[in-house]
């Protein structure tokens, strides 16, 4: 832990002490022009960059936690490669305007005092705002490649804690700090941490499948060097540098350093750094102060005492961390390195008695094939940890929680036989939960169910779409439209089946949005171009060749379904897919043709989701029965608010005539059951482990 607290320490520290440098030089500049009272105007800016900042890193948490195995590999790398352009660009913008810093703020604060009370909120909510994205970028970034959040989140509060209390320092003239050779050092630190991020980052694209070169290793000192020693934990932690590295990285990471570093350098030399003097205080009038702060000397040589704190400020932190992970010999022995094999004996190789709690495993694979590893008990199969898509030669972190019980190693190399490791006992721990792995054959009793609920299901669409048919070769338009209704639902109701409908579905439910002409677009057809019909005055004799073309696509539809692929992995899929579709089209009335039905076809899409999730109760009970408990509650609740806008004589209230309290609160049911759904595609995944 303490060896990922490093970066996100010094990140924190630096990127803390550049904001708070900026928000005390607005605060001196209001307090010595006498306008105190507009002092929370700062402050609004200032908490909504930290909120922006907040947001950001939930969002790009919730994202990838929401991303396959191969996909959070692919987003993780991007955004590793925008971190290293921000901190890049970061140090050397510093190393540029450190000495005019003061001066420019104060120039923006006075502007902004002409005029109104947003301008100056946005000053300071853009001066505050880059710091804290670059912040939750870098720190995101450093977590995911840590494996753990706790070491990153400690050093970076602790970052920010000591730059929060130098600002204060120096805004009351307790600390005098060279600030622009503290950012030029600091700056060359980062530079190097930036390398090894963007190391990382670009591995994470090779195992993403983006780039190339992911089996093409520079060296590979597996073998001889122990990842999980302490000194390997501490390089890892601080420069991202590992033990196996492919020619990619290390050209990266050469390349990186060199071209930087000399630009960086270079700058250095081309102009003498000067200090940055701390905001003046309201005592001393402005012209003073600037004349103070621009012919402050750069520190002597018999100044040096000046630096002690600030340089054991980030010095020690750095001790403190290489002596605890000396003295506990890195993580736990049973944390290292654990071998992924094929052959029998292998699998689980390094692998010991765990301690209990959150651990850390290096899982490397000393096989020739590509394989998926579990941490598994090896009677019930219940999973506690796994990695997907791990290369022969490559080493990748595998983090769970050890609690009591009987632990061991699941490797399965693709095209090949699972492999498990001799087990373990675990005790002195608490019980963890484990997901319980879901095998084909455990979605084939519910997939052919639910195949047979769609197989019924077409047979009475295609009665109730012939009926239809004959409304409007009758030129009954008035029983076509009452007709139209019940087999639209009808087809509504089956959605969970659309995967497997292909091009079909595009026919009879398809959508005149992106077609060159609309409404009036040839290839315009089924459920929609007949609503358009019926409810924009169009006579039977128009309506007749699309009503017959629709019940054609209807009946192929009923002889190709049965023939098709339904994978089974779809089911779980489809239980979030159908409501996501609903929340989109329907209840944004996005595919309202006339006849403002939208909210019944919201609620024929509640019933295909409540059939789906029937089928699949069993082995959703099995693993998370408070979760089908929510879900329930979820469905009845949002049922409920759909049939209020069910009429008394069979008509249905037009979404774009509910009132705004009644569509917010749809909307807001609806959003909370998709909430509650999306950990099932999760819960059901086939495992390889089962």
């Amino acid at each position: 832990m303490w060896d990922d607290a490093f970066p996100s320490f010094l990140i924190g520290l630096r990127e803390g002490l550049e904001a708070g440098l900026i928000v005390s030089i607005l605060v001196a500049t209001l307090v010595r022009s006498g306008q105190k009272a507009r002092l929370p105007q700062v402050w609004t800016g200032v908490l909504a960059a930290i909120a922006l900042a907040l947001s950001f890193g939930a969002v790009l948490t919730f994202t990838a936690a929401n991303l396959s195995g191969t996909a959070q590999e692919a987003f993780g790398g991007t955004l590793s490669l925008i971190a290293v352009a921000f901190v890049t660009a970061m140090v050397f913008w510093m190393r540029r305007s450190a000495r005019t810093l003061s001066s420019d703020i104060r120039e923006k604060v006075t502007a902004a005092l002409t005029m109104g009370a947003g301008v100056l909120v946005t000053t300071s909510f853009l001066a505050v705002g880059r710091e804290g994205l670059e912040t939750s970028l870098f720190l995101w970034t450093t977590a995911r490649s840590a494996g753990e959040a706790t070491g990153p989140a400690i050093g970076a509060t602790v970052g920010l804690l000591l730059s929060a209390g130098l600002c204060w320092g120096l805004y009351r003239r307790v600390l005098k700090i060279n600030l622009t050779t503290f950012f030029t050092r600091t700056g060359i630190v980062l530079v190097v941490i930036a390398a090894g991020v963007l190391s990382y980052g670009l591995r994470d694209l090779q195992e993403g499948g983006v780039l190339p070169g992911a089996h093409a290793y520079a060296f590979d000192l597996s073998s001889s060097v122990d990842a999980g020693s302490w000194y390997a934990t501490l390089v890892q932690g601080v420069f991202n540098l590992t033990v196996t590295m492919t020619w990619l990285q290390v050209a990266a990471y050469v390349l990186y350093l060199g071209i930087v570093l000399t630009l960086f350098v270079t700058g250095l030399r081309a102009g003498a750094p000067q200090p940055v003097a701390a905001p003046p205080v309201a005592a001393q009038s402005e012209e003073k102060a600037e004349e103070k702060a621009e012919e402050t000397p750069a520190a002597p040589a018999g100044s040096r005492n000046r630096w002690l704190l600030p340089a054991a400020l980030v010095v020690v932190p750095a001790v403190v961390a290489g002596v605890v992970i000396a003295a506990s010999d890195g993580k736990p022995a049973a944390a290292g390195t654990v071998t992924v094999s094929d052959a029998k004996g292998e699998c689980g190789k390094g692998f010991g008695t765990p301690q209990t709690g959150r651990q850390t495993f290096q899982m490397h694979n000393a096989g020739s094939k590509t394989s998926e590893v579990y941490l598994v008990n090896p009677t019930t199969s219940a999973v506690y940890g796994e990695i997907e898509g791990l290369a022969p030669g490559t080493t990748r972190p595998l983090t769970a929680t050890i609690g009591n019980g009987d632990l061991a190693w699941r490797c399965v190399p693709t095209g090949g036989e699972a492999v498990t490791s001799a087990s373990v006992h675990v005790s002195g721990g608490t019980a963890v939960k484990a997901v319980l792995p879901v095998s084909e054959d455990d979605l084939k009793g519910p997939l052919d169910s639910y195949k047979g609920y769609v197989n019924a299901g077409l047979a009475t669409l295609l009665t109730q779409t012939q009926k239809l048919q004959a409304d409007i070769h009758a030129g009954d338009l008035t029983a076509a439209k009452a007709d139209w209704l019940t087999a639209h639902l009808q087809y509504n109701s089956l959605g969970a089946a659309y995967g497997t409908f292909a091009d079909l579905d595009g026919k009879i439910n398809g959508r005149a949005d992106g077609l060159p002409d609309g409404v009036k677009d040839k290839d315009f057809s089924g459920f929609h171009r007949v609503e358009y019909g019926l409810w924009h005055g169009e006579s039977a004799a128009d309506l007749a060749p699309v009503a017959d073309q629709l019940s054609g696509d209807v009946a192929d539809l009923g002889q190709k379904f049965p023939t098709q692929d339904f994978d089974a992995t779809d089911l779980p899929l489809r239980s979030h897919e159908i409501l996501e579709n609903t929340l989109q089209f329907e209840l944004t009335a996005d595919t309202d043709e006339g006849s403002g039905s939208n909210l019944a076809t919201a609620q024929a899409n509640l019933a295909g989701t409540q059939e789906l999730l029937s089928v699949l109760q069993p082995l959703i009970a099995q693993r998370s029965p408070e979760l089908l408990s929510t879900v329930n509650a979820d469905i009845q609740r949002l049922g409920d608010l759909l049939a209020a806008a069910h009429q008394a004589d069979g008509s249905w209230t037009p979404v774009q005539q509910l009132d705004a309290r009644a569509r917010t609160r749809i909307n807001g049911a609806t959003g909370q059951l998709l909430e509650d759904l999306a950990p099932i595609p999760d819960l059901l995944e086939i495992r390889k482990s089962a």
